[in-house]
């Protein structure tokens, strides 16, 4: 499944600061209704593909279906997409209104990204937890919102837990030569997934009263467990050993990647010069917002020192919701974007099996959902068993700067408000396929934004840690381009992510590994950038019409297209040399 894809599926009572004007509906091209035809039928395909996805999604027709890992299944829906890809190759943009030729493109550069990954990045192929982590996300897409009634969620989880063992089994056929670092992560979070079935997913469903679903459920729940067990036997006595593969991609596949997923084909020397003068920018910035704080110290000695500055473990989560509302009102006052009405994202500890992968995130539910529709913002506590020590230097992660910073990133304007607008895409296919550097890329965007605009204005140590959260995203960008095109080990990402992304060794180990496996993730500074120079243009375009709350307006209402077909919509011009 390619990235473009998945990251689509990764999309308080709010006064409105204004309602858009509604707009004039737009002229019909002749070749309209067959490429809706054509569009839906992708779109149902792919959720009949990929079964966990479309409950994500909010498509319910497929809960009780557990995805097929089969290489056949690969292999068949590689041709769909090739077949899919000359329908709409064959279909004439100068046929359809201006919403469908971008919608075409989008399909277009999607079933691209789907064929490199199956036939060519082949991660299937290479990457253990593709099947550990795979049905650790089938079963908890299930339990995690209440779309249905428990006892009917359990009753699909059941149908997929009976396919689970087969699943991993499929993995073991499929792997190939997997790169070390792949086959040791999987490893290192397999007793997460045991646990998230053992602890989780039972009292996911403590209400459920049928003795005889409740009795099924017991049987598939520790075939589960046990399959996961004997797959963790397999890692470590039979596929370690044999992982002896390379995690790059190449630069071949690299630039192939980036054109498909999200519309950028610069050669990746330039793309390492913008990251690198920008890594600067933000460096220098750094410095400065440093000596502001405390002249007298090096910058990392003065983020060090702020950083002891945090909420108590007990009083984190209610410090995230009070920055919400702070967040909420500048929003509102300064006019930065319209917020549609909606309930609140309700800030909530991150469920045990998430801990290690994440420390802040945004679960929301799916475009076509109908029921439910509560969104929860995670934040990670330190681990009760944890020494006092270890707790604290926890939660100097989450000094109140910090924390600002983040939920900005989640909830206000970033990914939470790409949520509130979801419903209201101009077409279901963005509401499946979109671009990270348009959905991170935003997100990102909105942090210096914020601070910008005057978030905290006054207070450097504000700034200072929007910039520390920028220079890791620089390192991003720059480390994903070297591992995958010019030999960069992992040991070398891990001490540029100390050195200039100013990284505690432990946060810069686990972003080397990320970066092995997501090549292309320097979408976030790749996302902002381009959202600044289009706003710049999008500014001169307007002249005294131009207000920032009807730019972002205007942005977020397109979709999380890729950002050369957002210029396209708002400016006319997508021109690869106009990104940065």
């Amino acid at each position: 499944m390619s990235r473009a894809i998945a990251l689509a599926l990764t999309l308080a009572t709010v006064v409105a600061c204004s309602k858009p004007a509604p707009a004039s509906a737009p002229k019909a091209g002749p070749g309209d209704a067959a490429f809706s035809s054509l569009s839906t039928e992708i779109l149902e395909d792919f959720f009949r593909r990929h079964p966990s996805n479309a409950t994500d999604l909010g498509i319910h027709k497929y809960d009780a279906v557990m995805d097929d890992g089969s290489a056949k299944a690969v292999a068949d829906e590689s041709a769909a997409l090739a077949a899919f890809l000359g329908r709409l190759t064959a279909t004439s943009a100068a046929d359809l209104s201006p919403d469908k030729q971008l919608d075409r493109e989008q399909l277009i550069r999607a079933m691209t990204a789907g064929l490199l990954a199956n036939d060519t990045i082949r991660q299937w192929t290479i990457d253990p937890d593709v099947y550990s982590g795979g049905v650790t996300r089938a079963a908890y897409i299930i339990m995690k919102r209440k779309f249905a009634p428990p006892a009917d969620r359990l009753k699909s989880l059941i149908a997929r837990e009976e396919k689970m063992p087969a699943f991993l089994d499929e993995g073991r056929r499929n792997l190939e030569n997997p790169a070390r670092v792949f086959t040791e992560i999987a490893i290192e979070q397999i007793d997460g997934n045991i646990r998230f079935f053992k602890d989780d997913v039972t009292a996911a469903f403590a209400e459920v009263t049928d003795k005889a679903l409740l009795t099924k459920f017991s049987k598939t729940n520790k075939a589960v467990m046990d399959a996961l067990a004997a797959y963790k036997v397999y890692l470590q006595k039979e596929l370690l050993p044999k992982s002896n593969g390379a995690f790059a991609i190449g630069a071949e596949t690299y630039a192939k990647a980036l054109s498909a997923n999200e519309m950028i084909d610069l050669p990746l020397d330039e793309l390492l010069k913008v990251a690198e003068a920008d890594r600067q920018r933000n460096e220098a910035a750094f410095q400065a917002a440093a000596k502001e704080i405390d002249a007298t110290k090096p910058a990392d000695a003065v983020l060090s020192s702020i950083e002891t500055d945090h909420p108590p473990a007990a009083a984190l989560l209610k410090s995230s919701q009070d920055a919400l509302d702070a967040i909420r009102q500048f929003i509102v006052a300064k006019k930065i974007i319209t917020i549609p009405p909606s309930d609140p994202a309700t800030v909530k500890e991150t469920p045990p099996f998430r801990r290690s992968t994440t420390s802040a995130s945004m679960d929301i539910p799916g475009p076509f959902e109908t029921a439910r529709l509560e969104a929860f913002y995670f934040m990670t506590l330190p681990d009760p068993r944890a020494t006092p020590a270890a707790q604290e230097d926890f939660l100097k992660s989450w000094y109140y700067p910090a924390i600002a910073n983040v939920s900005v990133h989640e909830v206000y304007p970033g990914h939470y408000v790409q949520f509130l607008y979801a419903s209201r895409f101009p077409s279901d296919v963005r509401k499946v396929y979109g671009a990270s550097t348009n959905v991170e890329g935003w997100a990102h965007y909105a942090e210096q934004m914020m601070i910008d605009e005057g978030f905290h204005a006054g207070d450097p140590r504000y700034r200072l840690a929007q910039l520390q959260d920028a220079l890791l995203r620089n390192v991003r960008f720059i480390a994903g381009i070297k591992l995958h095109t010019q030999g960069m080990t992992i040991d070398e990402a891990t001490k540029l992510f100390e050195t200039e992304g100013h990284q505690p060794h432990p946060v810069a180990v686990l972003e080397a590994k990320r970066g092995a496996g997501d090549p292309l993730y320097g979408y976030y500074t790749m996302g902002k950038l381009m959202i600044l120079k289009l706003r710049e243009d999008y500014k001169k375009k307007l002249g005294s019409e131009y207000t920032l709350q009807r730019f972002h307006d205007a942005f977020i209402a397109l979709g999380p297209l890729p950002l050369p077909l957002i210029r396209k919509a708002m400016l006319g011009d997508s021109a690869a040399s106009s990104l940065f």
